[in-house]
């Protein structure tokens, strides 16, 4: 499998700075052409087994609704390509220098950071 890692470009439009985001589908675009989606890798609750959705407690779902981290560092959030493809993928982002670690599609494995942030090599 392959890592893509993209470093933060920033560019310069209407006076104010503009990340831009590699979408594993339509390569590099600028920021407006994306929404965030969230925390990635988060689970519905469930009451275990086969029980339906509905017989989860309302302290787990507000718990899961609206208590959420927030992170200083590398976090891995959802994103969706609005303005393009319509595609969702995952990203690692630094949330103090916004920079982009790694952009992984949905459904792929959570990639193993290095401590500076970097994809690190499987093989390592």
């Amino acid at each position: 499998m392959k890592w893509v890692l993209l470093v933060l470009r920033i560019k310069r439009r209407k006076g104010c700075e503009m990340m831009q985001v590699l979408c594993p589908w339509c390569g590099v675009r600028d920021e407006d052409e994306f929404t965030y989606g969230g925390p990635a890798h988060i689970t519905r609750p469930t009451s275990g087994g086969d029980a339906p959705q509905q017989d989860v407690s309302d302290e787990k779902w507000a718990s899961y609704l609206y208590e959420k981290d927030n992170v200083k560092g590398i976090a891995r959030e959802r994103w969706v390509h609005v303005h393009g493809c319509g595609q969702w993928f995952n990203l690692a982002r630094d949330t103090v220098s916004h920079k982009i670690h790694c952009v992984y599609k949905m459904g792929e494995p959570c990639p193993v950071l290095t401590p500076e942030g970097d994809p690190k090599n499987r093989n390592d």
